[in-house]
Parts: structure tokens; C-alpha cells; sequence
């Protein structure tokens, strides 16, 4: 009996010694199968990343070329493309359209033969520069001289303009409208001296023909008549030292001579009106003044 319970108790704990090797057998093989389970999933997540974005090079090479397409097209019918800075991503698309816009550019018109010599046959000879080209446009183009009103009237159809008759030196007064009623009294107009720009292209102004302009100082606040020397007369030239009279028989409006000087015509700080710092002046009896305005436009 003792000997068949010792024999019992041997098995059962060969028997245990065996369960717990096979346990631990189990357990490495479990452990294994998770490694290699581990190792198939990442595995697999490689290969789909690699799947994914090869398809997105190729989506993004497909949208890129729908993209050069496209700007191609827009660049044919004249609308030219603008790359949008910090945009890496259309590093190439920028390339392509560049490329293009300048072969559009670049692309010569194709010229039927026949019309290329009815074009050449109807060329002008290009004009030769005129030697006027080369005359500096300065003050010695305007024709400024001394004035005398000797009539003035408001203008019939303008509440803001007189009309006056100056007698500048010549056989007959000349017409002008100024825009002076609301900045001098028509009692200071009448007898007055005055200097006159002379050369400016007649202009009808509300109906009735200017010839010439009545020069003056002005400010945004008030406009002054300029005041010749004392003993001016009508006709008198008046000249800007430094700057010989060289006058035009009348200022072409195209060419602007009046307005390229205007902004050089100022009074200085006594008053003096001058082009570019030098006075102007009634030779051999003094120069032009504004009554108060000193450092503003003249015109």
C-alpha cells in the first residue's frame, strides 16, 4: 500500500514537473508568435505607407500636370500667370508656366508674304530728331511782357471770370479772362499794370476767346496780381536773369512748355517772383513783386 501511494505521489509530480515545462514551453512559443505577429504588423504598415504615398506622387504628378494644362491654356488666351509666393508645393508648376509664358512670348507671328510687303511698303521713314530737341524747355520759351487794362467787364455766362482788354504794346488790345472776381475787387482791375503771358494758345473759355493770362501769386488761401516796376509800360519784354528770351510764336499745348515751368515759378522770401531762383525782371527798372505772398506759385 505505501509502496503503490509513493509510486502515485512520483507520478503526479513528474506529471506536474511536465505541465509546467509544457507551460513554459507555451509561453516562449506565445511569446515567439507575438514577436512575429508584432513583426508582420509592422510589416504591413510599411508597405501600406509605401503604397500610399506612391499613389500620392502619382495623384500629385497627375494634379500638377492637370495644373500646367490648364495654365497653359490661360497663357494662350492672354492671361499671364503669377507664381504665389511660399508656395513650395508649385515649385515645379511655376517652372512649367514660366517655361511657357515665355515660349508665348517668344513665338513670332506668322506673316503672310504678301502682307509683310504691303506692311514694309507702307513704313514711314523715321523722323529725324528736330533740332528743337535739343533747346532746353525753360522760362526763355515763355513771351511775359507788361500790360495795361483798359477795359474789364464780368464774363455774361461765368459768375467767377472777368474779361478784359489789355493793351500789351501791340496795334490792338488783346482779349483775356481771368478767374479773379472772387479774389480781386473789379475797381483794383481797371488801369491796372500788369504782366502778361503772351504766347499761350488762344482758348475759348465759357465763349469767349482768351489770348493771353494775367500773371499772378498764389496760395491755397489767396490770389494776388503781380506788380510790375513803377515806370513799366505796355509792351515792355519782361526777361528772367540768367535765361535769354528765346520766346515761342505760340506754346504748342502738346508740349507742355508753360506747364514744365510752372512748377519753377515762385516768389521768394521777399517777395520777388523768380524761375528757379532768379528774379524776373523789367530790364533797367526792376523786378516783378507780389503785393504781400512770399515762397508760392506764380501762374
Amino acid at each position: 500500500m505505501l509502496k503503490l501511494s509513493f509510486v502515485l505521489r512520483r507520478n503526479m509530480s513528474q506529471s506536474v514537473t511536465k505541465l509546467i515545462n509544457n507551460a513554459d514551453i507555451a509561453e516562449k512559443r506565445l511569446a515567439e508568435l507575438r514577436k512575429k505577429l508584432e513583426e508582420v504588423k509592422k510589416f504591413k504598415i510599411e508597405e501600406k505607407i509605401k503604397q500610399l504615398i506612391q499613389e500620392n506622387t502619382t495623384l500629385s504628378a497627375k494634379v500638377n500636370a492637370a495644373k500646367a494644362e490648364l495654365i497653359g491654356l490661360e497663357i494662350s488666351h492672354g492671361k499671364r500667370q503669377y507664381a504665389i509666393p511660399g508656395k513650395t508645393d508649385l515649385l515645379e508648376t511655376t517652372k512649367i508656366v514660366t517655361t511657357i509664358q515665355d515660349s508665348v512670348c517668344n513665338e513670332k507671328p506668322i506673316i503672310d508674304k504678301k502682307e509683310k510687303k504691303v506692311k514694309d511698303s507702307n513704313k514711314k521713314p523715321k523722323d529725324k530728331p528736330s533740332e528743337s530737341a535739343d533747346i532746353a524747355v525753360d522760362v526763355r520759351k515763355l513771351d511775359f511782357r507788361i500790360g495795361k487794362i483798359v477795359e474789364i467787364s464780368k464774363h455774361p455766362d461765368a459768375d467767377s471770370l472777368y474779361v478784359e482788354k489789355i493793351d500789351c504794346g501791340e496795334e490792338n488790345p488783346r482779349t483775356v479772362v481771368s478767374g479773379l472776381v472772387n479774389h480781386v475787387p473789379i475797381d483794383e482791375m481797371r488801369e491796372r499794370i500788369v504782366m502778361v503771358l503772351c504766347n499761350l494758345k488762344p482758348v475759348k473759355m465759357r465763349g469767349v476767346t482768351s489770348e493771353a493770362m494775367v500773371m499772378c501769386a498764389s496760395s491755397a488761401e489767396k490770389v494776388e496780381v503781380l506788380i510790375p516796376p513803377p515806370d513799366a509800360i505796355p509792351g515792355d519784354l519782361v526777361v528772367c536773369e540768367g535765361y535769354p528770351r528765346e520766346p515761342e510764336a505760340v506754346l504748342n499745348p502738346k508740349k507742355k512748355i508753360f506747364e514744365t515751368c510752372a512748377p519753377d515759378l515762385k516768389t521768394n522770401n521777399e517777395k520777388i517772383a523768380c524761375y528757379k531762383g532768379n528774379p524776373i525782371i523789367v530790364p533797367g527798372k526792376g523786378p516783378i513783386i507780389a503785393p504781400t505772398l512770399i515762397n508760392v506759385n506764380v501762374k
